[in-house]
């Protein structure tokens, strides 16, 4: 069965850029991550958008959602950033009730040391096989229901309500 990679973008895919000391993106890291993890399952991805979460707005949050619905595959991981995360989680969780849709991010971007997003990555694509349809966030070994998640933003993590 093959899992829907969908890419929108966050700190996961970010690059230091020299010349100006900024965070921004070039291109999607997704392939190399799962070269380096030695993923053996069937994925298609698609690339949505790549931008920080803190400038999505509706319109964003509707071309992510209509990727899930016209989707063919039934388990869905989508990338995203960690500010407004729990936001699309909540839009895709009014809307669609048949899939299993795994978000996750990362607080680190996976070109710097000891970035999260590999071992988060690799939580989400375990996740989106065992668990029943429904949308979840995959943070740091946690897995979260839409309806029951927060980001601490003092602590840098994502906690139940």
């Amino acid at each position: 069965m093959t899992i829907k990679l969908l890419l929108t973008g966050g700190t996961i895919d970010k690059e230091y850029n020299e010349l100006t000391g900024e965070l921004g993106f070039v291109e999607t890291h997704i392939n190399d991550m799962l070269k380096q993890a030695r993923c053996q399952v069937d994925l298609s991805i698609q690339q949505v958008m790549l931008m920080d979460s803190l400038q999505m707005q509706g319109e964003h949050r509707q071309q992510i959602l209509a990727a899930c619905q016209t989707s063919q595959e039934k388990q869905i991981i989508i990338t995203h950033g960690t500010d407004s995360m729990v936001d699309t989680a909540e839009v895709l969780g009014k809307y669609i009730s048949d899939k299993v849709i795994v978000l996750l991010g990362a607080m680190i971007p996976y070109i710097f040391k000891n970035s999260d997003a590999l071992f988060n990555l690799g939580s989400a694509i375990s996740a989106v096989q065992c668990l029943e349809n429904g949308i979840y966030i995959a943070m740091n070994g946690k897995i979260f229901s839409w309806r029951d998640v927060q980001k601490n933003r003092e602590l840098g993590v994502f906690e139940k309500k």
